[in-house]
């Protein structure tokens, strides 16, 4: 097949996603074009089945805000037409989703028949898709696209709540992480780097926006350094960061905290971790804390989203309720202060990683494919 992704290049989760289900795709001998403004930044390498092509945005001095989305409809048409594209995938509802749409029906102008496949990856529904302004556009988008899936069943029920309007079927295909790049990370040395009298190591990895409660994880942290000897890494960067310096000079744990600022494979750190720390107030599937189970680190996390269709109470980790950082501490000790403890906590996160490995995801998305680009056919056909 010849499939053209659509995605955000950054580090947030759709954008990993998208870019490592490109990847997949391309290892099993199918073609991929990805179509974004910017090189996504997980796509670090190429073969001969990997394309990239950038969707270029003018300046031009009569918009205050550059139109986007019609130039990422006008660079699908391009694409389709010119690569002979069988079909798009197109992550997270706005704008790809309409543009999607738009490129979809010029293309049948010219006698061009493309399907569009649409994923829900999260704020796409649950934030910026509250906006009433988007509404209406989110709800069309999606009842026109071929085919539509969502990373959890949280998110799957959550669309519909918010959009009463959809009427089309959701699919649940989950999140997913390769198992293959967490292995023979040798974590020994670096772990003294950041803990040189074997202290334990909390490890907490986000976009640090307020949904995220980067607070609560300092204040966990704060509670568990007063039990045994700890260290916290923080990687990534964002709006809060600001509001996290000032906590942890209040909280008299800077000299603890080491921040690594945004790292484009989190790998290596994870391997070097004890327990990883997920404070959001929602996630739509929590792919930071598959990757940490990938990794062997057991997860302290909240009960919200789809987190607990990802972390299994009491086996791969402990799920809390938003906020409770007593909870969450307790149970981060429970598994900190016995090293038997820490050793079982890792070997089922792992175990419950193996669930959402590409090996199992990679043929659901290929199942769908084939089912939309059949249906096409038989379209055409009648």
């Amino acid at each position: 097949m010849k499939i053209g992704i659509v995605c955000y290049p950054t580090f947030g989760g759709s954008g990993v996603v998208a870019t490592e289900l490109g990847k997949a795709l391309a290892e099993k001998g199918h073609q991929v074009h990805f179509i974004t403004y910017s090189q996504p930044v997980r796509l670090d390498f190429f073969s001969g089945n990997l394309f990239y092509h950038e969707v270029s945005v003018s300046d031009y001095p009569l918009f205050d805000y550059q139109p986007y989305e019609l130039v990422l409809s006008s660079k699908l048409v391009d694409v389709v037409k010119y690569e002979k594209l069988d079909l798009l995938h197109v992550h997270y509802a706005i704008p790809h989703a309409s543009a999607a749409y738009m490129a979809k029906q010029i293309l049948a102008s010219q006698g061009i028949n493309i399907p569009f496949i649409t994923t829900l990856h999260g704020t796409d529904i649950t934030l910026v898709g509250k906006d009433p302004s988007f509404e209406p556009v989110i709800t069309f988008a999606i009842n026109q696209s071929d085919a539509v899936t969502s990373v959890s069943e949280s998110l799957k029920q959550d669309t519909y709540t918010n959009f009463p309007d959809i009427k089309k079927e959701i699919h649940v295909i989950p999140n997913f992480i390769n198992l293959e790049e967490y292995k023979n990370h040798d974590s020994r040395c670096q772990k003294k780097m950041y803990a040189p009298l074997n202290e334990r190591l909390l490890i907490h990895v986000s976009n640090f926006r307020k949904v995220k409660r980067v607070e609560d994880v300092l204040r966990v942290f704060d509670k568990v350094r007063k039990v045994m000897p700890a260290k916290l890494i923080l990687v990534g960067d964002g709006p809060e960061k600001g509001n996290i310096e000032k906590l942890c000079r209040e909280l008299d744990t800077c000299n603890d905290i080491k921040s690594l600022g945004k790292i484009v494979n989190p790998e290596q750190v994870l391997a070097i971790a004890d327990l990883f720390l997920l404070t959001s107030e929602t996630e739509s599937f929590g792919l930071a804390a598959l990757e940490a189970m990938a990794s062997h680190v057991p997860v302290i996390s909240t009960n919200s989203g789809g987190l607990p269709e990802v972390n299994v109470h009491g086996y791969s980790g402990y799920l809390s309720n938003v906020g409770d950082v007593e909870d969450m501490a307790k149970n981060a000790i429970h598994i900190l202060k016995e090293d038997a403890t820490l050793k079982q906590f890792k070997e089922n996160a792992y175990e419950q990683a193996k669930k959402f490995d590409i090996a199992a995801i990679l043929p659901m998305y290929e199942a769908l494919y084939e089912s939309v680009l059949n249906k096409q056919k038989q379209k055409l056909e009648v």
